[in-house]
């Protein structure tokens, strides 16, 4: 379901974009950390979503505490969680009005990918942008 192709990639990773990272982390170790510090650093507007620690920031990052609370909302949806919680937040996504969403490495739902198609949304999965920015020449 998800999009495979380099170049629909290079379209939606090629300009700086709003992004709203769910279950994004304030703890260095975690991937969802480094991976909101790259897009940063690659332009983008980032927001992190996690509500243990709304209010504060990541990497100076304004941190809310669900998607809904993004305003203006997000391009892009960033999703850092298992496979069965992505669902919900697919749902989120397509409520909120983002226009793709991005399922991290290892984050594979079917079922979620082809509501978020059926509802005109981009949608990635099973890949991360800190690897394929990088890979697709795309670093700013």
């Amino acid at each position: 379901m998800a999009i495979n192709d380099e170049g629909e990639i290079r379209v939606l990773m090629g300009q700086p974009r709003r992004i709203a990272v769910i279950g994004a982390s304030p703890n260095p170790d975690r991937p969802s950390n480094g991976v909101l510090a790259f897009l940063m650093a690659q332009g983008h507007d980032v927001i992190a979503v996690n509500p243990g620690h709304a209010g504060k920031t990541i990497h100076g990052a304004p941190v809310v505490a669900t998607l809904a609370d993004v305003e203006p909302p997000a391009e892009m949806v960033d999703i850092f969680r298992n496979s069965d919680d992505a669902a919900a937040a697919v749902d989120e996504a397509i409520v909120h009005g983002a226009k793709a969403v991005w399922m991290q490495k290892g984050v594979v739902n079917e079922a979620a990918a082809a509501r978020a198609e059926k509802a005109g949304l981009t949608v990635v999965m099973d890949r991360c942008p800190k690897i394929e920015i990088p890979r697709l020449g795309l670093l700013r």
